[in-house]
């Protein structure tokens, strides 16, 4: 088969006018960026629009480190619903260049359900994930200076809570020293990077509601703690009002096009690992006033990133999806079911019929949100179709609805199955109203408890020194009511990423809390996972190349 960047080449793109025509998006409100790619205004949105739309969730069982393909399946129902005749718009999250240039190599879909120009939205796109790092590092330069030019009038900070970001891989800027060099050079002190996607920044401008809204979150950011105790925040040093404006044109979001032409929104681009892991609310209601149906992912297993989608952006947005999408593969099971990763390629019933256990506990987790789910299982050319009846007859045992997904082959026609089940599911058995995993009532711990517990299956959560530190400053800010984000390894329902299938009677150890006053949530760290990743032994960056003009080596 096509490499995805070959496929991408051949499909005809359609005049970005054109693809907003489709869904009635007037383009005279259009902010173009080229022939393919533009910029829709927040004022468009319609919440009477809104109450009339289907909003899908695609989640997934836990993944490989190759992924599971909810992207793909994403952008492949999309396809699908429009092949059967239905108004669907994809709503997704933007790329981030470190993992594009370490692990994946892009994350625009695959095959023949890819968003497309995907060069340049794998690339620099708009330029939103660079307004968010500047806009991020310039608070970080103004902090500085400002403790600098105060400092002879005794002001200083006994602890600063905010780091710089930057948007690739770098394991030598997790801890860092400043200010080295003469007074002049600034002020001595330990730092360090976390990764743009973890940037506050990154979740206040996809948590945001309007430009007001924006401006209202980044001046309340919490900064540090002065000499005295007192919280020190963006608007103390007045510049809340030029942060905002690095970010005007950031807050719109993206409109691009599908393989197949569909209206697809791309925009904002947290991790579900050290993140919440959802797009944009912005551009999932504006998604939601165009499209009849609307599909959006959630950033790896359901235990991170469909929680976070439920706990912290339909908690904030008053979002009541429709349905839940959970994908699977054989070589994901088989990897659960205790199958070695090199041989999950390799036919072997008894260890994906074991796995099935992974999928399970997925299931009865987004069934306690009261969701209505479907299993898609999203097909490799490895895969053998006895093994795909063994999780079909399994999902039918359960009375949980099934479909393959063949849209990397075969584009919109291999997602009719899927698209025929989403729409069956959603007219004769919608997901109820969603019932959250903790009340805003509830104390921190309990609530970080409650996540760990019901949905990891934990026997225990303990905290250390720093996190009980947090936690203390947590009730003396007045700021307990916030939903938690707990960041922990993708790879396993427990913080220890080689407990594969489906743990039980294990710790989460809560090591720190960081405090997301802007963003209006705590970033609860679980294990030894880090908010700055590194690049592995062979990063993507060896393949990817410009060969006769052309970009290689993106996927």
């Amino acid at each position: 088969m096509k490499t995805d960047i070959e496929i991408a080449r051949e499909c005809t793109l359609a005049n970005i006018n054109d693809v907003a025509q489709q869904i009635n998006i007037p383009t005279d409100q259009l902010e173009l960026h080229g022939r393919h790619i533009a910029k829709v205004p927040i004022t468009l949105i319609n919440n009477e629009k809104i109450k009339n739309s289907n909003l899908i969730l695609v989640t997934a069982i836990t993944p490989t480190k190759a992924g599971i393909g909810k992207t793909t399946v994403s952008i492949g129902l999309a396809l699908g619903l429009n092949k059967i005749g239905k108004k669907a718009v994809v709503a997704l999250r933007e790329p981030s260049l470190g993992p594009c240039f370490g692990m994946k190599g892009g994350a625009a879909g695959g095959g023949y359900a890819q968003v497309l120009p995907m060069e340049k939205i794998n690339l620099h796109f708009t330029g939103d994930f660079h307004a968010i790092t500047s806009a991020h590092n310039m608070i970080s330069a103004l902090l500085d200076n400002y403790i600098y030019q105060h400092k002879e009038e005794g002001f200083a900070l006994k602890e600063v809570l905010w780091k710089r970001v930057i948007d690739v891989n770098d394991r030598n800027l997790r801890f860092i020293v400043t200010g080295l060099g003469a007074k002049t050079d600034g002020t001595l002190q330990e730092s360090g990077f976390d990764i743009t996607p973890a940037s506050e920044i990154m979740a206040i401008l996809c948590l945001s509601t309007d430009l007001d809204d924006l401006r209202r979150r980044i001046e309340n950011i919490l900064l540090g703690i002065t000499t005295d105790g007192k919280p020190f925040r963006v608007k103390d040093m007045g510049v809340g009002g030029a942060i905002t404006t690095l970010l005007l044109d950031a807050i719109q979001p993206n409109l691009v096009q599908t393989t197949e032409q569909t209206p697809a929104f791309v925009h904002g681009g947290p991790f579900a690992n050290i993140a919440h892991g959802c797009s944009s609310i912005l551009s999932t209601r504006l998604a939601m006033t165009y499209g009849d149906y609307v599909i959006t992912e959630a950033g790896f297993g359901a235990d991170l990133g469909a929680e976070k989608f439920f706990d912290i952006k339909c908690r904030k947005a008053g979002l009541q999806p429709k349905l839940t999408v959970i994908v699977a593969t054989t070589q994901g099971l088989k990897m659960h079911g205790g199958v070695s990763v090199d041989k999950i390629k390799e036919a072997n019933a008894e260890g994906l019929t074991e796995g099935l256990k992974n999928l399970d506990r997925h299931i009865e987790n987004m069934q306690k949100y009261g969701q209505t789910v479907v299993v898609c299982f999203n097909r490799y050319a490895t895969d053998i179709d006895s093994e795909l009846d063994i999780v079909r007859r399994h999902c039918e045992e359960i009375g949980v609805g099934f479909a393959i997904n063949n849209a990397f082959v075969e584009g919109g026609t291999g997602a009719v199955e899927l698209a025929n089940a989403v729409v069956d599911a959603i007219e004769n058995r919608p997901s109820a109203p969603l019932h959250l995993c903790y009340d805003d009532t509830d104390d921190v711990k309990t609530k970080i408890e409650k996540v760990c517990k019901e949905i990891y299956r934990a026997k225990s959560v303990t905290f250390g020194k720093p996190a009980e530190k947090m936690l203390q400053r947590i009730e003396e800010l007045g700021i307990a009511h916030y939903p938690v984000c707990i960041a922990k390894t993708q790879y396993s329902f427990s913080a220890d990423q080689k407990l594969y299938g489906c743990p039980e009677g294990f710790n989460v150890h809560i090591r720190d809390l960081v405090i997301n006053c802007g963003a209006e949530m705590l970033v609860a760290i679980a294990g030894d996972i880090l908010r700055m990743p590194g690049l592995p032994r062979s990063p993507q960056a060896e393949r990817i190349d410009i060969v006769n003009g052309q970009i290689e080596g993106l996927s």
